[in-house]
């Protein structure tokens, strides 16, 4: 599943010094999040500001195979999903592309039910691990196994009922096997205890999902992230829901201010946002940015003095990319640091933002865990940047062009795994 664009390439035009108003689209966290508990809900849910990317298409695509009427108005941006009748689900293969957020989250949901279902994806799906989730469920005796490759998608559920129990399970390669977790235990016959081994990554999108259980009318006691309690027998609330604008999309205009010493005001974004992608303003303060906060909208004023900056990104890995691009044109060194999970992405997004730097003249060291940037003496002009089908390498590495003249997006179109317009909202920039 593609975006409407049919570019192959997309050349961007040198630009600086401007002032340009943009609008973000609804998360892409929040909302499969939402989708799942709005299929589990008693009654009807209507989710407003909905984001349609590959990401949320997969999801509907899976919950309606699953029975679910599901009735979607992109022009309103509203989606209204009705929870199921019965708990018997027809006999399906699922296929989610590269969306880890359906991957992960549709097993638990699927063991509630009665049936058999297969999830499967495209062949990097197949690379991304999903053992740490198989095992957990399996230690409550979901009947659960791999299709091809031990430990990988594709897996099939044959599901009759979620068992309560306890579970321990690692926490250090992806929060999604906990949240897959979280959002279906409510529906178990027994309460459900979560112990995390070792060291939870990701935690502010752990806080998402406890956030969005409450706000359905589920608790969850959480002991410092290193136990979880969800008692039974607690039910979803159907409701209207209002998506968060994404803020790690908006992330892409927040450097765009920062490298090109413009004003950029994103609509969309609050201030307060559960989001813990929000925090790469502060990041962006310290390297020498302005930050003015409006009532659903931020407002970036650039520089022509970024400084250089060591930074932890382990709860905010999915913006170090953006981070990458800015250190190419900050002053001295940048080093990102703790960011181990961007290797089982879309991509390994270690080497590749690796590769696309090393190719633009930017001197860099590859970590285990990061990445050490200093920016080039000259910048080589006319480079095409390769983006692995990862939307998160074509926003962030777009942003290079407005600096280096002849710098060429390959494959733009895989953006449409999130910000499908993205880059129509870019080109408002030249407006």
């Amino acid at each position: 599943m593609k975006g409407d664009t049919i570019m192959k390439t997309y050349l961007v035009k040198p630009h600086m010094n401007f002032n340009v108003e943009v609008d973000i689209p609804g998360s892409k966290s929040v909302a499969n999040r939402a989708m799942i508990i709005a299929a589990q809900a008693e009654g009807q849910t209507v989710l407003k500001n909905m984001l349609f990317s590959d990401d949320t298409r997969y999801m509907i695509e899976s919950l309606r195979k699953l029975g679910h009427k599901i009735d979607v108005d992109e022009k309103t941006q509203t989606v209204i999903v009705n929870s199921l009748k019965k708990d018997e689900i027809p006999t399906e293969e699922l296929f989610v592309g590269n969306a880890g957020t359906a991957m992960r989250f549709l097993p638990t949901y699927i063991a509630t039910k009665k049936g058999t279902a297969i999830l499967t994806g495209i062949d990097r799906m197949k690379e991304r691990p999903i053992k740490d989730l198989v095992n957990a469920l399996r230690q409550i005796n979901i009947d659960i196994s791999y299709v091809e490759n031990e430990g990988f998608p594709p897996i099939k559920i044959n599901a009759n009922g979620l068992n309560g129990g306890e579970i321990v399970i690692k926490g250090d390669k992806s929060s999604q096997y906990l949240t897959s977790l979280l959002l279906s235990a409510p529906y178990a016959k027994e309460d459900i205890k979560i112990t995390i081994e070792g060291s939870l990554v990701s935690i502010p999108y752990v806080d998402i999902t406890l956030t969005m259980m409450k706000d359905f009318g589920v608790e969850v006691i959480n002991n410092d992230y290193k136990e979880f309690i969800i008692k039974s027998n607690q039910t979803y609330k159907g409701r209207e829901y209002v998506v968060e604008g994404d803020c790690s999309s908006a992330s892409y205009y927040f450097a765009m201010a920062a490298i090109t010493n413009s004003t950029v005001k994103v609509n969309n974004i609050k201030e307060n946002s559960m989001q813990g992608d929000i925090k790469l303003l502060e990041v962006l303060e310290k390297m020498g940015v302005t930050v003015e906060f409006g009532e659903n909208y931020v407002i970036v004023k650039g520089t022509d003095k970024l400084k250089g900056i060591t930074v932890d990104m382990h709860h905010m890995s999915d913006v170090a990319q953006t981070l990458s691009v800015v250190a190419m044109f900050a002053e001295g060194k940048t080093e990102i640091q703790n960011v181990y999970n961007m290797r089982i992405k879309e991509t390994d997004r270690i080497k590749a933002v690796y590769n696309e730097l090393t190719k633009l003249g930017a001197k860099v060291e590859e970590l285990h865990d990061g990445l050490i940037i200093y920016p080039a003496e000259k910048y080589n002009e006319g480079v095409l940047i390769d983006t692995y089908d990862d939307h998160r390498m074509a926003m962030s590495f777009s942003l290079v062009g407005l600096r280096v003249p002849g710098t060429t997006i390959n494959d733009p179109g895989c953006v449409a795994k999130t910000f499908p317009n993205y880059f129509d909202e870019f080109e408002k920039i030249y407006k």
